[in-house]
């Protein structure tokens, strides 16, 4: 590994003021636990919003879904007990768990899941996932049996609807779901001091009483790398999941903590704007891709913990193809490209950044490495819910810096309404293939195809897959070791 930027000490983490006092959580008790997150989230409705972050509160929480994903990527029954599939992969019979009830009273049953599906891929819905949703036909067979009649052939379908754009929203609830969720899950909102923390408690009306062990969970924001250490070291934050890399090596060698490195279908971008000229040429598409040294952005964004990547597919994901070869570190390549593209440099171009440590790190070596081809970057930090309303909502970027961790998300590259502004018919009709071929071996080899396109088309430069790091109290036990999802499971969480 190469070597690790310098550390904060443990006497300057001191210095750095907490945002509540030290003690204002119990120690010792058993029954509640404090956790810290880099990202507040802008409201706690999953369907109404793209940040991960609500679903890292409120996903197998306080919300359910028809399928459980696990730690290990695995998909389980949740809220439907069976499934089966027709042999073409393109209708799924769900048998439903009975007696099962939103926290406001009302059932959960077939027409929860029509309402709930019909509503994401509806005209007015702004599910991140609204072209997978408009393509499913949902059918009540009865209380507790639907048939949902896909378009596509989607082997990966109950994988989806175990994700957080796929809950099941109770239609009175429906409209203030992002301030008051209400949904089946074993914790209910208790409290969102904004700006600060959240606080959920157990849901007496659960239908398993006993699978929440904690009667109320903690989770306080905190993006500032070393305000993260010392909350931990304070003991005022009792896990940390996908922590900032560059404080895990003060914490490797305590024996009060534990450090757990996860792997993920993350994948790490510098997004480029492909509306904005003279991005919209492929040629400086390339050059800055050339100008990147994947490795030193791996240093200095995640202190080492990564993979690199060529587009937008990672290592352990099926149909991976390497592609780190298409666009490889080349300074002087990429000068010869932006010549070519007649280019006139320095070049100004503007990098939005969001809080996140690896967002605010990797910019600093993207700004370096840029400069050497007569590229300069004007960087713009800003907190999260600008970076989603501006740069994620209203594409006011030419650059940014972002992980998108959803692990089958290859299809954001055929909306023409995305953020990054790529627009390919040919790469819109191979992943129209991908979508309708069920056999495994030529959809693996079609998703290698389309792996290749977006390198070759420097749709946005590819950085690396991240390995998050989770740290915790030792007597903290449940927390995930792989993250093929962004959530935090408080059921599987307890005390030693």
């Amino acid at each position: 590994m190469l070597k690790r930027r310098t550390l904060l000490t443990t006497a300057a983490l001191a210095t750095v003021p907490l945002a509540l006092p030290q003690g204002v959580f119990a120690q010792g008790r058993k029954d509640s636990m404090v956790l810290g997150m880099q990202l507040e989230p802008t409201g706690l409705d999953p369907t109404a919003a793209a940040a991960s972050s609500i679903a890292e509160v409120v996903q197998d929480n306080i919300f359910e879904t028809l399928t459980k994903i696990n730690a290990d990527g695995s998909v389980t029954p949740m809220l439907a007990e069976s499934w089966e599939v027709s042999p073409d992969l393109r209708t799924y019979t769900f048998n439903l768990r009975s007696g099962v009830k939103f926290q406001n009273g009302e059932p959960f049953d077939a027409n929860t899941v029509k309402f709930s599906f019909d509503r994401a891929g509806g005209e007015k819905s702004t599910n991140k996932d609204k072209r997978t949703f408009a393509n499913l036909s949902t059918k009540v067979v009865d209380e507790h049996t639907v048939v949902i009649t896909n378009s596509e052939v989607d082997p990966d379908l109950p994988f989806l609807l175990g994700q957080a754009t796929a809950i099941m929203v109770e239609p009175k609830s429906a409209d203030t779901n992002v301030t008051a969720p209400v949904g089946t899950g074993p914790y209910k909102l208790d409290s969102f001091n904004k700006g600060n923390s959240l606080v959920l408690s157990k849901w007496p009306g659960f239908r398993d009483p006993g699978k929440a062990k904690l009667n109320k969970v903690t989770f306080r924001f905190i993006s500032d790398p070393a305000a993260e250490a010392a909350a931990l070291l304070a003991g005022d934050v009792d896990a940390f999941p996908r922590v900032a890399t560059r404080i895990v090596p003060q914490f490797e060698h305590n024996p009060q903590f534990q450090v757990i490195l996860g792997g993920s279908r993350a994948k790490t971008i510098l997004a480029m704007n492909n509306k904005h000229k003279p991005l919209d040429d492929v040629r400086v598409r390339r050059a800055i891709s050339a100008a990147i040294d994947r490795k030193a952005v791996i240093e200095g964004a995640a202190d080492g913990m990564g993979v690199p990547i060529g587009s937008h597919y990672v290592p352990g994901a099926p149909g991976y193809v390497d592609t780190t070869g298409v666009n490889p570190y080349n300074v002087e390549k990429a000068k010869q490209l932006l010549a070519e593209a007649g280019v006139k440099t320095p070049l100004e171009l503007k990098m939005t950044l969001p809080p996140v440590p690896y967002a605010r790190q990797g910019g600093e070596v993207v700004v370096a490495e840029l400069a050497k081809i007569g590229i300069n970057v004007k960087v713009e930090n800003v907190e999260w819910a600008q970076w989603l309303s501006g740069t994620y909502g209203n594409k006011d970027y030419d650059l940014t810096i972002v992980s998108h961790v959803e692990p089958f998300d290859l299809g954001n590259y055929a909306k023409a309404d995305y953020y990054w502004g790529y627009q390919s018919k040919d790469f819109d009709a191979l992943y129209e293939k991908i979508k309708t071929t069920a056999d495994a071996t030529q959809r693996n080899k079609l998703l290698g195809d389309a792996q290749r396109m977006l390198a070759t088309d420097a749709a946005n430069v590819f950085l690396y897959q991240p390995q998050f790091p989770t740290i915790a109290k030792k007597g903290v036990k449940g927390l995930w070791t792989s993250m093929p999802i962004f959530v935090n499971d408080l059921s599987a969480l307890s005390w030693s």
